[in-house]
C-alpha cells in the first residue's frame, strides 16, 4: 500500500489520545478511559457469505475488539461501515450518532431511541455537534465515491428493515456524514469514503485527517482537493485492506488502490504533511 507505517508514538511521543485501526474505515478513539469508535466493523464477512446470505454481527469479534464504547458514529450506512454498529449499541451502552439509515438498523435491533442520534441536518444549517464524555463531535454532510462505473454503491436509504438479518445491498448508504473529534486539544477528522463536500466543511488543519482510499481514483482531483479543503499535519490510510478477510491476518491491499500515486499527489498538495498507515488493529498516539 504506502511505505511508512506509523509507530504507536511517531506522531506524539507523549501523546494523550490513542488512534487504533479496526480495519476498513473503522477507529477507535479512547481518551482518558472514554471511547468513541468510528464505522467499526469488526465482522468482515466473507464474499460468498455477502453474495449470497444475510449478514449477521460476529458476536465474538465484537466482544474481542471492542469491548467498550461510549459513542459509535456511522459515517455511512454500507454493511462494511454499519453492520456492527447496533450490536455493539447494545452490548456496550453506547450512544449511536448517524444518519436515518442508521436509526432504523437500530430500531430493527432494538436499541432504545434514547440512545441513537439523528444528525442530519437541514440544507444550509449549522453543522450538528454532540458531545460525549471529553469527546466534542461535529458532523458535516459529506458524499460517497463513485467508484461503481461511475454510480454510488447500494444508493438511497434504509427505511424497511423491520427484520435483521439483511442482505449486504440491504445496507443502503444514506446520508454521509465527515466527522470532527475534538479531545485532549486535538482535532481528529474522518472521511469514510474517498469524496468530499468542501462547502460549509469547517475543519482545517486537523492534527490527524483519517482518509478512505478506497475508489479515491472515481472522485476528481481527490487528493487536492482534500489538501486544499482541509490542509491536514498527518493523514492514516484506511478502507486499503480486503475486507472480506478476517482479522486475524495481516491486511491485504484491494486490487487497484493506487496507494503509492495517492500519497505522491497529496504529499505534493499539502506542504509537510504524514502520511502513514497501520496494521490491523495497530495504534498510534497523537
Amino acid at each position: 500500500m504506502i511505505a511508512d507505517t506509523f509507530s504507536p508514538r511517531s506522531l506524539a511521543p507523549a501523546g494523550e489520545v490513542r488512534v487504533r485501526w479496526l480495519g476498513t474505515a473503522g477507529f477507535a478513539i479512547e481518551h482518558a478511559g472514554a471511547v468513541v469508535l468510528i464505522d467499526p466493523y469488526l465482522t468482515r464477512a466473507s464474499l460468498r457469505r455477502c453474495v449470497v446470505g444475510r449478514l449477521a454481527p460476529d458476536v465474538a469479534a465484537i466482544a474481542r475488539h471492542a469491548p467498550r464504547a461510549d459513542a459509535v458514529i456511522a459515517g455511512h450506512t454500507h454493511f462494511d461501515h454499519a453492520l456492527d454498529i447496533p450490536e455493539i449499541a447494545l452490548r456496550t451502552g453506547a450512544t449511536v450518532f448517524g444518519s436515518r439509515s442508521a436509526a432504523a438498523l437500530c430500531r430493527a435491533a432494538g436499541v432504545p431511541a434514547a440512545r441513537v442520534r439523528d444528525v442530519e441536518r437541514a440544507p444550509g444549517g449549522e453543522p450538528v455537534v454532540g458531545e460525549v464524555g471529553p469527546f466534542q463531535l461535529r458532523f458535516f454532510p459529506s458524499a460517497h465515491a463513485r467508484l461503481l462505473l461511475g454510480r454510488v454503491p447500494f444508493p438511497g436509504d434504509i427505511s424497511d428493515c423491520d427484520q435483521v438479518p439483511l442482505r449486504a445491498e440491504r445496507y443502503r448508504c444514506g446520508a454521509v456524514f465527515a466527522v470532527e473529534i475534538r479531545v485532549a486539544d486535538r482535532r481528529i477528522v474522518h472521511l469514510g469514503s474517498a469524496e468530499l463536500v468542501e462547502a460549509g466543511l469547517d475543519c482545517r488543519e486537523p492534527d490527524l485527517l483519517l482518509l478512505c482510499v478506497a475508489g479515491w481514483t472515481a472522485s476528481s482531483a481527490f487528493p487536492e482537493r482534500v489538501a486544499r479543503a482541509l490542509s491536514p499535519r498527518a493523514v492514516l490510510f484506511s478502507h486499503w485492506d480486503n475486507f472480506f478477510l478476517p482479522l486475524d491476518r495481516p491486511a491485504v491491499a484491494l486490487p487497484a488502490m493506487q496507494g503509492e500515486r495517492l500519497a505522491e499527489r497529496l504529499g505534493r498538495a499539502s506542504r509537510d504533511v504524514r502520511l502513514g498507515v497501520l496494521p490491523l488493529l495497530g495504534e498510534v498516539w497523537i
